[in-house]
């Protein structure tokens, strides 16, 4: 399993920097497609996939301590779509 850390190295080591220059190029990434999708919008990086935020409806769940029924808010989630070259190269 590959984590954040390995990506810093694989960055740092793909561009010829240090690791922390690496470590800010993925933090600054991550951050823009974090405020991208507050505000709504989309994010579609050519050859991985595109990031969007979509509204999942309210519903009435279960709470596994007590059984009880519990109503869940409608609420933003941030949904990947991954794209036909990224698809290929796994299968």
């Amino acid at each position: 399993m590959a984590n954040k850390m390995d990506l810093v190295e694989k960055v740092a080591a793909t561009i010829g920097c240090t690791k922390a220059d690496g470590e800010r190029a993925v933090e600054a990434i991550i951050a823009m497609i974090t405020d991208t999708l507050k505000r709504g919008e989309e994010v579609s990086i050519a050859g991985l996939g595109i990031f969007q935020a979509k509204m999942r409806a309210g519903r009435t769940g279960r709470n596994p301590r007590t059984g009880a029924s519990i109503q869940i808010k409608a609420m933003k989630v941030p949904k990947f779509r991954a794209s036909k070259t990224l698809k290929d190269a796994v299968k």
